[in-house]
C-alpha cells in the first residue's frame, strides 16, 4: 500500500493484500515532465481479502510474484493532555 498522508490517521484500508505489475519500458518526457508506458497492465492494481487469496490467484494465471510485509505498527497511546505536559 502506498503511504498515507499526514491527515490520515485510520487504518480501514491497510489490512487489504495488493497484487501490481512491475512497471516496465517507461518513458520520461523532460519537456512535459510526465511519465509514460505502452504497457497497460503497469496501471493494473488487485485487491484481495488475504494473503492467499493473492497468492493463490498469481499461481493460477502464471504470474511471479514477491511477498511485501507489512511493517507492524507500534501504536503510541496518549491523552489529550499529554501535550501540554513539559
Amino acid at each position: 500500500m502506498p503511504s498515507k498522508t499526514a491527515t490520515q490517521s485510520g487504518l480501514n484500508k491497510s489490512k487489504k493484500w495488493v497484487l501490481e505489475f512491475i512497471k516496465e519500458n517507461n518513458n520520461y518526457d523532460h519537456l512535459m515532465n510526465w511519465e509514460s508506458s505502452a504497457d497497460t497492465q503497469s496501471q493494473v492494481k488487485l485487491f484481495f481479502v488475504n494473503k492467499n487469496a493473492a497468492i493463490n490467484y498469481a499461481k493460477k494465471n502464471n504470474i511471479n510474484y514477491e511477498i511485501t510485509e507489512a511493517k507492524k505498527i507500534k501504536k503510541i497511546i496518549k491523552s489529550y493532555a499529554d501535550n501540554f505536559l513539559s
